[in-house]
C-alpha cells in the first residue's frame, strides 16, 4: 500500500456527514472490497486507546455497518449527527483490514475540525 493521504475535514458541530470512499488498484479500476474492512476513529490525542476515541465506526461484513457497493470498491463513512457533537480539532484515520491477512494499512488521516454551528434546535 501507498503512503496514506493526509486530509483534513471540517465538519459543523450536530451536523450529519457522509464521505464516500472509492478504492481502486493502480491502473484505476474498482477494486471489490466485500470482504475487507474499514475503520474510521477520531480522537482527541493519538495516543489514546481505541476504547477512548470520540468516534468509532466499522463498515463491512460482520460490522455495524455494510459497505454501500462493495463490487465497484465503494463504502460510505456516516458521521451522525451524535457523532459531531464536539468542538475543536480532533485527530482521525480511515484504515483497511484485507481478509487475506491481519495487515491493517492506513489510507487518510489528518485533522478533524468540528466548528461552532448557530443553530441548534431539531424542531
Amino acid at each position: 500500500m501507498a503512503s496514506p493521504k493526509v486530509q483534513n475535514l471540517t465538519v459543523y458541530r450536530g451536523d450529519d456527514k457522509y464521505y464516500v470512499l472509492t478504492f481502486k488498484d493502480s491502473a484505476g479500476v474498482a477494486i471489490d472490497i466485500s470482504t475487507w474492512l474499514v475503520f474510521f476513529t477520531a480522537k482527541q490525542d493519538v495516543d489514546d486507546d481505541d476504547d477512548h476515541s470520540l468516534i468509532k465506526k466499522n463498515i463491512g461484513p460482520g460490522q455495524p455497518y455494510s459497505h454501500t457497493d462493495p463490487i465497484h470498491g465503494k463504502t460510505q463513512i456516516h458521521l451522525t449527527h451524535s457523532d459531531t457533537n464536539l468542538e475543536g480539532n480532533k485527530y482521525y484515520d480511515i484504515q483497511i483490514k484485507k481478509p487475506t491477512s491481519d495487515d491493517i494499512f492506513t489510507v487518510i488521516t489528518g485533522i478533524i475540525t468540528f466548528k461552532a454551528d448557530i443553530t441548534r434546535r431539531t424542531s
